[in-house]
């Protein structure tokens, strides 16, 4: 790629860029949720047990780790537009395998191809935030995104069911083909190149540079505090219907009240974030949004502990650690990928895969971990935040010494 990078246009770096990156950023989730509610739906339909219907979760997971391994290095060589093209038709064309599928073992494999050309739009997203600002512009505009991207859990739940009741679990996938179509032609319309010149340097192995990317401590430290944070988040998705519904007897019509409270306060934090940049720095305000989220995890495992302040006790836990990743996530992607504007489409995917992989790992401990209480959820997001604010610190000393 030897094309200069354009230079945007207040339009093109206006409300409809926001909204495109946002909605590429938010694929995981929205795939992820939307499909949840379908879940007794699913396995009827194609005579599979609940583990082989919970599968084509894991299977999703698996993919958007290796999609984004994979597409970080090609959006460096090849620029930014052309393979989220290709990432966004692969994801229209396995969610239309989705919709189609005769079996749980096919689902399974189409959520595979459907999450690997997802975790292009998303690699992407933050790729171009990296492109096209640094520092506390570059956090202010994960801010922006992460207003577009908190409304997947909020929305898609909601949606999911609606589309469910109306038109059953395969008009759900459908509905993922017409988003991936529609994200497809927004980003053909508003998404000029932003990826920097290469300028005739000579091309470095990309598992080299994942390697040297992962080593080094100002990538380090904020990519596992955003990861184990993230990893948090999916203890608290994976155990919290068993706990609301099942164990406190919340009816599941309004379980998606708390989900949903949860996820607006993701949005509000993010938007108090970008008013907390104009008076400190990404590093201070992650640091202090770090401790917030572990202090929540502790006085959660108390609560879930003694059962002291019964389910609001947990609600109101829960409510201010998934706020605080309003504030963590924005100023952890930007500060990750701030000294590596040259490999930001590897640096993004190293980031993200580390998410996943880490999400991936924390539901699975849950689930495995069950014990009838609510115990295995809040050791989940109270030990997730713990080594997040580990990881901050034990960064903090390696860089000094460097």
């Amino acid at each position: 790629m030897t094309t200069a990078t354009p230079k945007l246009s207040r339009s093109t770096e206006g409300p409809g860029l926001i909204l495109l990156l946002g909605t590429l950023i938010g694929f995981g989730p929205l795939s992820i949720d939307m499909y949840l509610p379908a879940f007794p739906s699913i396995g009827e339909s194609l005579h599979a047990t609940a583990g082989e219907v919970e599968r084509t979760l894991a299977t999703f997971f698996a993919g958007l780790a290796v999609g984004q391994l994979l597409s970080g290095p090609v959006s460096d060589r090849f620029g930014r537009t052309k393979p989220l093209y290709v990432g966004l038709l692969l994801y229209v064309l396995g969610s239309i395998g989705c919709a189609t599928a005769p079996s749980a073992e096919v689902l399974a494999a189409c959520r595979f191809v459907q999450a690997l050309g997802g975790s292009v739009g998303m690699v992407t997203s933050r790729a171009v935030v990296r492109d096209l600002h640094s520092g506390s512009a570059a956090a202010r505009m994960m801010s922006r995104l992460v207003l577009v991207m908190g409304l997947a859990p909020i929305l898609a739940p909601l949606l999911g069911g609606w589309v469910l009741r109306a038109a059953g679990w395969r008009a759900i996938f459908g509905s993922h083909a017409v988003i991936g179509l529609l994200a497809l032609g927004a980003a053909f319309v508003i998404l000029p190149e932003t990826a920097p010149p290469r300028n005739g340097e000579p091309r470095s192995s990309p598992f080299r540079a994942m390697w040297g990317i992962t080593k080094a401590p100002d990538f380090l430290g904020p990519a596992l505090a955003a990861g184990l944070s993230q990893a948090g988040m999916f203890a608290y998705i994976g155990g919290s219907p068993f706990v609301f519904i099942t164990l406190h007897g919340v009816k599941p019509e309004h379980f998606g009240w708390f989900f949903g409270a949860n996820a607006a306060g993701l949005v509000a934090v993010s938007q108090l974030n970008h008013w907390l940049l104009a008076r400190s720095s990404p590093e201070r305000v992650l640091k202090q949004s770090v401790r917030i989220a572990a202090l929540a995890g502790v006085v959660l495992v108390a609560v879930a502990s003694t059962g002291f302040g019964g389910l609001w006790g947990i609600a109101l836990s829960l409510f201010v650690f998934v706020s605080s990743l309003g504030a963590i996530t924005p100023n952890a992607t930007a500060l990750a990928m701030e000294q590596h504007a040259k490999q930001a489409g590897i640096a993004s995917a190293v980031l993200g895969a580390l998410q996943f992989m880490l999400a991936a790992g924390a539901s699975a401990a849950v689930s495995a971990s069950h014990d009838g209480t609510a115990r295995p959820m809040a050791l989940g997001v109270a030990i997730a935040a713990l080594l997040a604010l580990g990881a901050l610190g034990l960064a903090k000393r390696a860089a000094a010494k460097a």
